[in-house]
């Protein structure tokens, strides 16, 4: 019953993530614009109101009003055979997908952490970065808004050593922020060019306040392999250009989901830290 509970919470949750990772970044592009506008001493544009619950989800091709039946994770999109009940055009996969993936990740955390207050807020770590992950999937952009809320959030559980203990937290954090950022800019000393972005020196600072400095090590292990074979796998299948960037954040956010639930294991097998 739990588990069933978990499951159908994660349906939910990823539901409302899809609004999340789909209208974030354009109330940001829109507040950036009013922030250079106002900046620029131009008139400011008038714009429909616009943020996660305004305007109603609709069809963006026929604008169509989604239902309350039209918007039941997983089941809508079976019923409607994947395609908008108005003009027919096809739903992208990517809807069911986000919501099924929520709701096994949910099952899992539930399953290994069990009722604790840490099973509580391992889930919003969860969600937090599945929303991260598919905003720099798709926009290569990691949020202000998500990556620095979440770092303070692992900073304040941490006074009550639900996972780590403060000290471990402020220490994982600054070196989270300062090793890529060290990193980085030698990248950039050398080659001239941007290597990575800020928001990736965030992300793992957020991950360092939640899981501490030593682990970081194990993420950034896990994050560089998974990279590198998805680099490869991109560039044989043609998929992107060698001069492309690549978004790092969904393999920084991989390695720190894993450490959180198992620690370092990666290091531990490979007897780095024995």
């Amino acid at each position: 019953m739990i588990y069933l509970v978990a499951g159908v919470f994660g349906l939910l949750i990823g539901s409302f993530l899809s609004v999340v990772i789909s209208r974030l970044p354009i109330m940001l592009k829109k507040s950036w614009e009013a922030e250079c506008r106002e900046f620029l001493n131009q008139p400011a544009q008038a714009t429909a109101r616009f943020n996660l619950a305004v305007p109603r989800s609709h069809c963006p091709k026929c604008n169509a009003l989604i239902t309350w039946w039209q918007n039941i994770p997983v089941i809508s999109f079976v019923l409607l055979r994947g395609r908008c009940a108005g003009c027919q055009t096809k739903i992208p996969s990517f809807y069911p997908l986000l919501e099924i993936s929520t709701a096994m990740l949910s099952i899992w955390v539930v399953a290994h952490f069990g009722l604790s207050w840490q099973m509580g807020f391992a889930l919003i770590f969860t969600y937090g970065l599945i929303a991260m992950t598919c905003i720099d999937a798709r926009t290569q952009l990691l949020p202000d808004e998500l990556t620095l809320s979440f770092l303070w959030l692992g900073l304040l559980i941490s006074t009550h050593g639900l996972f780590i203990s403060s000290e471990d937290a402020i220490i994982g954090a600054f070196i989270g922020y300062a090793v890529l950022w060290l990193i980085a800019n030698a990248y950039k000393l050398i080659r001239k060019q941007d290597g990575m972005g800020y928001g990736d020196f965030k992300l793992l600072a957020m991950l360092g306040a939640w899981i501490g400095a030593l682990n970081l090590l194990n993420v950034l292990l896990i994050s560089t392999f998974l990279g590198l074979i998805s680099g490869l796998l991109f560039l044989l299948r043609k998929k992107i250009k060698s001069t492309e960037p690549m978004p790092f954040g969904p393999y920084l956010a991989i390695g720190g989901w894993l450490t959180l639930l198992y620690g370092p294991f990666l290091l531990n097998y490979f007897h780095i830290l024995q």
